[in-house]
């Protein structure tokens, strides 16, 4: 791509959560650390050059010795010009013996009392903040999109009115986090919302709703929700 498109802003995306430790116990915050590493840092670290963090969890060390082909992972680095975010929720993490190699389980969103959406993901906009932020701690990366953000909630299309004031509220909070980090100086150069219209959701089906713009699946009427014209407003401002 550097050779036959000059000037091509060449990057890759990665879906990312914040673990956090379900108490201040010792055994939580390992557990925590070890959910980070197979969750965040296998992937982006051998593609900025730093190879698989095997020092920090041994059991990749004993994978290294049976799989020759990771002697290679220098082919995964890349000079990106930038690096995308793919981020909703933070993941609570405790100890758990019970599950093998990496004892750690997560504590589920609808057992601790949070705001959450429709897809029973926590609403945490501190959180994607302090993601941001650890992924700008990697001083190779340039650039930093956010290309995927939002929530699923429950919308009803009402006289022509999809009044969907939990996710203006929503992109409120995640948006006010977002321009706290660009003001502290990490390099953020885009955010994209997902997503514009409602859509096929993987193993969900037509079920949840993330889009601005509100889908009649039966009629392919399109109706722009609030929070649509919310967003034109912003952007205007």
């Amino acid at each position: 791509m550097r050779k036959i498109v000059p000037g091509a802003y060449i990057g890759t995306t990665f879906s990312c959560s914040e673990t956090i430790p379900f108490s201040d116990k010792e055994e939580d915050i390992q557990a925590a650390f070890r959910a980070d590493i197979l969750l965040n840092r296998l992937f982006i670290e051998p593609a900025l050059g730093y190879g698989y963090p095997r020092e920090d969890f041994k059991f990749l060390e004993k994978l290294e010795l049976h799989n020759k082909a990771w002697k290679f992972t220098g082919r995964m680095q890349f000079d990106f010009d930038f690096i995308g975010l793919q981020n909703y929720f933070p993941i609570v993490i405790k100890y758990n013996p019970l599950i093998p190699v990496i004892n750690a389980s997560e504590v589920k969103a609808s057992k601790r009392n949070v705001p959450r959406t429709a897809m029973g993901w926590e609403v945490n906009a501190a959180s994607f903040y302090r993601i941001i932020k650890k992924f700008s701690s990697y001083h190779t990366i340039k650039d930093i999109i956010i290309s995927e953000n939002g929530a699923s909630f429950k919308d009803r299309l009402v006289d022509g009115v999809v009044n969907d004031v939990e996710r203006i509220d929503y992109f409120s909070q995640y948006l006010s986090e977002l321009l706290q980090a660009k003001r502290e100086g990490m390099n953020i150069k885009g955010y994209f919302v997902w997503t514009l219209t409602d859509n096929f959701e993987w193993a969900e089906g037509y079920h949840p709703r993330f889009g601005l713009v509100h889908v009649d699946f039966k009629t392919q009427l399109r109706t722009v929700k609030n929070s649509g014209y919310w967003f034109r407003d912003f952007l205007k401002r």
